[in-house]
């Protein structure tokens, strides 16, 4: 009988959805972190649970030869890389896998092209955002991120997968915040000043913002941090306060306040150019994401007739990307500020055809019929939750004759696909695209017909 703190030796078989290590022993499932398949490891017994266990790599007795070596171990505990220790290829490969597997099992799809992921040629460095916590660590402010389940902060000075301009600029202001005796936040106390760091940088414009998520309003000295670090970074075009004085996980707070510069910063996509806030949905990978949305442009195969839906729209990216190639364009989206964003967005790029509304998706819908309106296209990129069960019905009686589904989930994308089969349209092909190179987070792309 196994008990906790046994060291056994075992075979790594599988990995699961988020890349640990599957391995089967003595009746039990155990997964273990940085555990490869066909690794042959001493294995310490971390929980016993009835029906999934979880284990630590004691040894290894055998490597895989599709590990990826030299990689710090603290971004596998942090979950910045949690794919890390895999080699990019094989990456790419899993990712495809899981697609087709999530297709099979829960929608009963076989035989529909999953195309090969498509991946990035420097897949490092590519994030255009981070949103690092302050904490004291060994009586030192520092910053860094939590360990997976855990709120113990693992101090770090390179982030591996952001922009490197974002972490020198995070690194200037913990090192600024220590030299003016700025207090990091406590969260069993509920004490001190400064809990996060947010910071942005334009893809094409370079430009950098940076938020100080602070306890209170008060920041002592802070215009001779903002001097010193608008000096060493000329494109720091935006320093903004958000107040957060709630005891939460939550990182953004409701108000406000811009310190210097402006409230936003500008970037482009697909040659459309961006306002971005503080709150902004951006996608955080540009080069990766421009790709993405012109693979569901491809897909869609637009006309100069076409009426075109485009659900969950955010700030606009995706339907003013491909607005001046089509008859009209309708976006929705819940977050009322974000379609502010996209109305002005579609104005800055000169954009007439498009009509946006702050409403749940499915509301929408249902008015837009009652308007009588017909899309011929409906695209939706709904959160990881995926698709409500109303929307799905009121999608399908709009009866397009396309619908092209962006899914940063595989497992919830199967289950509406499933249903839209239901209701009359045939998965005709689906393409992956590695926006989150090194972790275990895949974007999909699918197009449904609608049976004739």
């Amino acid at each position: 009988m196994l008990s906790k703190n046994d060291i056994i030796r075992v075979t790594v078989t599988d990995l699961t959805h988020d890349g640990l290590g599957v391995i089967k022993h003595d009746g039990c499932v155990f997964f273990v972190d940085n555990a490869l398949p066909g690794e042959e490891l001493e294995m310490r017994v971390l929980k016993l649970g009835k029906s999934i266990s979880y284990g630590k790599v004691e040894t290894f007795l055998s490597q895989s030869p599709h590990r990826q070596t030299g990689l710090a171990l603290d971004y596998l505990r942090t979950g910045i890389a949690d794919l890390g220790h895999l080699a990019y290829e094989q990456q790419l490969l899993f990712k495809q896998e899981q697609v087709r597997k999530n297709l099979a099992k829960i929608a009963g799809v076989t035989g529909v092209p999953v195309l090969e992921t498509l991946g990035m040629a420097n897949p490092l460095a590519y994030r255009n955002k981070a949103q690092v916590p302050v904490r004291r660590v060994k009586g030192q402010l520092e910053t860094g991120f939590f360990r997976k389940q855990s709120h113990d902060l693992l101090p770090l000075s390179d982030y591996y997968i952001q922009d490197p301009e974002i972490d020198q600029l995070i690194n200037a202001v913990r090192d600024l915040l220590r030299h003016f005796d700025l207090k990091p936040y406590d969260e069993v106390e509920h004490t001190g000043l400064i809990r996060h760091l947010l910071v942005r940088r334009g893809h094409y414009s370079e430009e950098l913002m940076l938020v100080l998520v602070t306890t209170r309003p008060k920041i002592f000295r802070i215009e001779q941090v903002i001097q010193q670090l608008t000096e060493q970074f000329p494109k720091l075009v935006s320093i903004i306060q958000n107040i957060n004085d709630q005891k939460t996980n939550v990182i953004l707070g409701k108000e406000f306040r811009t310190l210097y510069g402006k409230d936003t910063i500008t970037d482009q996509m697909l040659g459309n150019n961006y306002e971005i806030s503080a709150q902004s949905f951006y996608q955080v990978n540009t080069e990766m994401a421009e790709k993405l949305y012109q693979i569901a442009i491809d897909f869609a195969a637009l006309t100069p007739n076409d009426v075109v839906i485009d659900a969950y729209s955010g700030i606009g990216t995706i339907g003013l990307s491909f607005a001046k190639h089509v008859k009209q364009v309708y976006g929705v989206e819940a977050i009322e500020k974000a379609v502010e964003d996209a109305k002005k967005n579609a104005e800055r790029n000169g954009i007439t055809n498009s009509t946006y509304v702050a409403d749940s998706a499915e509301n929408a819908m249902a008015q837009w019929v009652k308007d009588g309106i017909k899309p011929t296209v409906i695209m939706v990129d709904p959160p990881r939750k995926g698709l409500t069960e109303s929307f799905i019905k009121a999608s399908s009686q709009m009866t397009p004759q396309k619908i092209v589904y962006v899914s940063c989930n595989p497992a919830t994308m199967a289950r509406d696909i499933k249903r839209y089969q239901e209701l009359g349209y045939q998965l005709e092909k689906v393409q992956p695209v590695d926006l989150f190179p090194q972790t275990h987070h895949i974007e999909v792309v699918g197009l449904l017909e609608r049976k004739r």
